[in-house]
């Protein structure tokens, strides 16, 4: 049966996209003269399928013979089909009339079935149950919805995968369409397009912005102008699409902020060959909590929790940036195409408002240099990302309180150029965690060792490290994470390779609870 069929989640795992599916939605798509996303084009697949396996359902049914109703009136020689008995033919070989006061005059017929049975049958009998004619297979329920749940984001990505290798259909913010129904749009249209841009002064514009000075042939269809607008300026490599997922907004690629343009020097990775069978599960947990966008563990958190807490690393606060770290990935806007994302970031102490940038491709979110200043904040310090009511809008929050003098590490750039660590008297004004604290009096000096110490092994800056951290307790160790801060200081590197050098290397002792100290 053809209902069973798409119920079966096999039939949806098998199920191929073919030419003469991608040819079907070519012409749905000319016929509509609307851009759809591959999940709208994947329902509008789905429902085809079923029309037609139906239509050809109910042909088989019927085919070669009439449909045996009770009130009709059969000869001899007549193919029939009958319904209620899973819709088995039969060919009529005898009639006679029928014997029964209680129900008026009858004829019985002699049906001989396809599978040899003989079986008797009424005819001209006009009160009988099987007289109403069953519904058609095209009637029969089917849960669309049911079937994109369980099963369209596979058939997403094989429909995209389909649609990738026709060049008869472009895409632009998610949605496909022909290119041969596209509105031309010449470089005089992109040049006015810029000048809208440029006058905006880097901020976003919608299409329906620019469609206002860009002179485009009256008379099309206003969806058909858009998208035809749409594809031009993403293949124009002066303009980019910045917008969230689902909705569209332009921006000249030269006046986007270096930092979005360029990945800030602070947070660039030499990568660092390790052994991750060496990490054990205490350093795989110390991992999760750190919130490093270099890091590939899996969260021990709630995804869909309204608000997350993670300690800024200095790499970060220097380059006014966060990470975009499995935690406090799903917080901010993704985009079905774009690498750069603009979005609203919103102080959630004083409600000012921020302008954002999603770095998608190396996971960071910029535009809070600014912000990190004006609270004071250091390596260490705390901040709070929630979730906002406004789509398009993340509210940011530093757990400041009135400033007063504390104990903490301070960095300081020695003598002979090399980072020293002194526990010194402060000025705090914001909440932070015990082991990444450190205080930088001179960004500027810091810099500098950030221009020697990359060029130094990292297995003995690490060793130096411990020996500099170590000098600030009594007991002579230092906690993973107390070195992972201090080390991103002058070095940008994640958690793992630090873990697995900490845990391998003979001159570096564990002593409990992720301590470590130089062997003697």
């Amino acid at each position: 049966m053809a209902g069973d069929k798409f119920t079966s989640p096999e039939y949806w795992n098998n199920f191929q996209i073919n030419r003469q599916d991608v040819e079907y939605l070519h012409n749905y798509l000319f016929e509509t003269e609307s851009p759809l996303t591959v999940r709208e084009l994947v329902a509008v697949l789905i429902s085809e399928h079923v029309r037609a396996e139906q239509v050809a359902e109910q042909n088989r049914r019927q085919a070669g013979g009439k449909l045996y109703l009770p009130k009709e009136n059969y000869q001899v020689g007549d193919d029939l089909v009958f319904p209620a008995l899973d819709w088995k033919h039969g060919k009529v070989t005898a009639g006679r009339a029928g014997n029964n006061p209680e129900v008026g005059e009858f004829d019985v017929l002699t049906v001989q079935l396809d599978d040899g049975a003989e079986r008797f049958f009424a005819s001209r009998l006009s009160n009988h149950g099987l007289n109403e004619e069953p519904a058609s297979v095209e009637e029969s329920e089917f849960d669309l919805d049911a079937v994109l749940r369980s099963h369209g984001k596979a058939l997403e990505k094989k429909l995209e995968a389909a649609f990738q290798a026709d060049e008869g259909l472009v895409r632009i913010a998610g949605r496909w369409f022909p290119r041969a129904l596209l509105v031309d749009v010449n470089v005089g249209n992109l040049n006015l397009a810029e000048a809208v841009l440029d006058m905006a002064g880097g901020e976003p514009l919608p299409t329906s912005d620019l469609l206002k000075d860009v002179s485009l042939p009256e008379g099309a269809n206003p969806k058909l102008t858009e998208f035809s607008l749409n594809l031009a300026l993403q293949e124009d490599e002066r303009f980019d699409e910045v917008g969230p997922a689902g909705k569209v907004l332009w921006c000249l690629y030269r006046l986007e902020p270096q930092e979005v343009r360029e990945v800030p020097v602070f947070l660039n990775y030499s990568k660092i060959e390790y052994d991750p069978s060496v990490i054990d599960d205490q350093m795989l947990g110390l991992e999760r909590e750190l919130d490093d966008e270099l890091s590939d563990v899996a969260p021990n958190v709630d995804a869909e929790a309204d608000e997350v807490t993670f300690a800024l690393i200095y790499p970060h606060l220097r380059a006014g940036t966060l990470p975009l770290s499995k935690r406090l990935l799903p917080f901010f806007p993704t985009a079905y195409e774009s690498p750069r994302v603009r979005f609203t970031l919103v102080d959630g102490k004083t409600d000012k408002k921020m302008p954002g940038w999603v770095v998608r491709e190396h996971g960071y979110v910029s535009g809070l240099r600014d912000w990190y200043n004006d609270n004071g904040l250091m390596p260490g310090s705390l901040v709070r990302i929630r979730r906002s009511e406004n789509p398009g809008e993340v509210i940011i929050e530093a757990q400041t309180y009135r400033s007063t003098k504390d104990w903490v590490r301070t960095v300081i750039v020695g003598a002979d150029g090399g980072v020293v660590f002194a526990m010194l008297k402060q000025t705090i004004s914001a909440e932070f965690n015990d082991r990444m604290a450190f205080v930088v009096p001179s960004f500027e000096a810091v810099d500098q060792l950030w221009m020697q110490e990359k060029k130094q092994p990292f297995e003995k800056l690490v060793v130096n490290m411990v020996r500099e951290m170590s000098k600030l307790t009594p007991q002579g160790h230092v906690h993973a994470q107390e070195l992972y801060s201090a080390i991103n200081i002058v070095r940008r590197v994640p958690p793992a390779p630090l873990f697995a050098l900490l845990a391998s290397k003979p001159e570096i002792t564990h002593v409990g609870d992720l301590h470590f100290r130089l062997s003697e």
